[in-house]
């Protein structure tokens, strides 16, 4: 196999995968646009209270980011142009990381919180003898 037919194979193979993804994609479009409206939705439901101002725009953007990347994979399907494809792997990724650095946050006030919640215990009963009437 010389250098052109082996170049020609890989691009045949691209090609190959790049439909692939594209077809997987519609698939998830659905689910994609569904779990973005759900976001916006809940998160002007938290903008409703006072505290919940401060992070409303949270669930507002991640849900904007999926819808996003939903509209991403519909204009591949219809344009052929899977650089779409590309702009919506980036959403994703914008995605994932929001949501890995809130789900970092979470666990350390978690842990925050339980060893409060365990020093206060221990403060309390650990102090020596109870009081009894």
């Amino acid at each position: 196999m010389d250098f052109n037919e082996q170049s020609n194979t890989q691009q045949d193979d691209a090609s190959r995968h790049l439909t692939e993804m594209a077809a997987v994609g519609e698939n998830m479009v659905g689910w994609l646009k569904f779990l973005g409206v759900v976001n916006i939705i809940m998160g002007v439901f938290v903008a409703l209270s006072i505290v919940g101002i401060i992070i409303a725009w949270l669930p507002i953007w991640l849900g904007v980011l999926l819808f996003q990347a939903g509209n991403q994979i519909t204009e591949a399907r219809i344009s052929r142009n899977y650089y779409h494809l590309v702009t919506m792997m980036q959403k994703f990724k914008m995605y994932f990381m929001i949501q890995g650095i809130l789900l970092l946050i979470s666990l350390i006030f978690g842990v925050i919180g339980f060893l409060s919640f365990g020093a206060a215990l221990f403060g309390i009963f650990g102090g020596g003898e109870f009081d009894t009437y």
